[in-house]
């Protein structure tokens, strides 16, 4: 049977045994669940779920369990543990996702986990945590194979013999020098059917750099993408190999970052789908006041052309058009360019190009449409004049709009504000109060 489907009527019968309250039968499918389904499946209930779930796993399915959960769901079970019971979890692990977890626990927890390793188990783990974990120290494991560029590949071939298993996702050998600096790499397939008395120096790749720790995550992240990689050995400033990542981490990277941007447009930052009532209310408060407070300052310009409006009612019936369509072309463009931002697209090469097709964009849509709206207002209304006005801001908006859009996340990324959580909230206030003001303005010029 594909396994695809044997895991989904797998979960169908735990849903099923869950909703009926028969907790030996649940035990009992979650002990044949992958670690990834169990995760999946803790994460997709309420949480009145979720702890009884983690009740029913074995001992030896927790930390595998626990390194697939999301942050915020890992951290609450955590919570609850015994210093003595967490280290013995994150023995389990690899070093990066041990300083993952223990990142996110208080520093007395994360010393007295620390003093119950060996000395060797927590040498490794202190190398981790010493860097930030977007970055490529924080994402890397110590766990790697190295070798001498003396070597014979026979030689190489007897050494990993002797060894009971090999580290995960393990494509390449590390080829370094007595002080442990790095000097290239040397493929698992070119070691396999090269003539074994030949060295590692004649066959090792030597044009791949290393990754710097304090890379940022997302650039590791593109490069990994670019080139196809599956590991990329880290170094210190020294170019002292310290460890390695491997496209598993890069996965998690790519994944949170879509999380992150999706969540953001929303204005959630980060939530969690079955978060308490109590716990998600205060969180989208928050946006929904600064939201407030803009709409008041777009309806402060409404205000200020009160006797304008009162003098010919129809512009009441199209202001919302003209802020309307800002909106949603400033929102086009704030996607792209936080899309292009997202993929290392942008830089100071392109920016001001960027800048100006965006404008351009803007003032060929404001034409057209204005044309479609100028002679629909004139047909309602049966004033020419109304259909000129509404038309002229029209164009002047989408301009702004395009512009705007553009120029927002650059200016909040060097300011270092997160554009895909704070951008669209802007962006709506500068087209509402571009669109009102120029429509209104230029009818209570037309108007007297």
């Amino acid at each position: 049977m594909n396994t695809a489907v044997k895991s989904q009527k797998q979960l169908a019968r735990l849903d099923s045994a869950l909703a009926s309250g028969t907790l030996a039968d649940v035990a009992s499918i979650v002990s044949d669940l992958s670690p990834g389904d169990v995760a999946h499946l803790i994460s997709s209930s309420p949480p009145r779920y979720r702890h009884v779930l983690w009740s029913l796993l074995e001992a030896e399915q927790e930390a595998a369990v626990l390194n697939e959960l999301p942050e915020d769901l890992r951290n609450s079970f955590l919570a609850d543990m015994a210093p003595e019971d967490l280290a013995e979890i994150v023995g389990q692990l690899d070093d990066d996702d041990v300083a993952d977890i223990l990142q996110e626990l208080p520093d007395a927890i994360t010393g007295q986990v620390l003093s119950i390793m060996n000395e060797q188990d927590r040498a490794r783990i202190e190398t981790v945590l010493g860097y930030s974990d977007d970055t490529a120290g924080g994402l890397m494991s110590t766990d790697t194979i190295t070798v001498r560029a003396d070597l014979t590949l026979d030689v190489v071939l007897r050494y990993l013999r002797r060894h009971t298993e090999i580290p995960l996702n393990t494509d390449t050998l590390m080829v370094v020098n007595r002080e442990d600096r790095y000097v290239g790499l040397l493929p698992v397939r070119t070691l396999l059917v090269a003539d074994p008395g030949v060295s590692v120096r004649e066959m090792m790749v030597t044009n791949r750099d290393p990754i710097p720790a304090h890379m940022d995550s997302s650039e590791v992240a593109r490069l990994f993408e670019r080139n196809d990689w599956i590991s990329a050995p880290v170094v210190d400033d020294d170019n002292r190999l310290i460890g390695r990542i491997t496209i598993d981490d890069i996965v998690d990277v790519i994944r949170e970052e879509a999380d992150h941007s999706l969540t953001s447009l929303g204005r959630l930052g980060e939530e969690d789908t079955f978060s308490p009532v109590l716990h998600t209310a205060p969180r989208r408060a928050v946006w929904l006041g600064i939201n407030l407070l803009t709409a008041f300052i777009a309806a402060s310009v409404i205000n200020a052309f009160q006797g304008t409006i009162e003098k010919v009612v129809a512009l009441a019936v199209l202001m919302p058009i003209v802020a309307s369509m800002g909106g949603i072309a400033g929102t086009q463009t704030l996607t792209v360019l936080i899309r292009g931002m997202a993929m290392g697209h942008i830089n100071e090469r392109n920016q001001a190009w960027l800048v100006g097709r965006e404008a351009m964009v803007g003032a060929i849509n404001g034409i057209i449409w204005a044309v479609v709206v100028a002679i629909a207002a004139s047909l309602w209304f049966d004033d020419i004049t109304l259909g000129l006005v509404i038309a002229a801001a029209m164009v002047i908006n989408l301009i702004t709009a395009g512009v705007s859009g553009a120029l927002l996340p650059l200016l909040l990324q060097r300011l270092g504000i997160d554009a895909a959580l704070a951008g669209g909230v802007i962006l709506t206030t500068v087209t509402d109060v571009v669109g009102f003001l120029s429509f209104l303005g230029l009818a209570a010029l037309a108007y007297g």
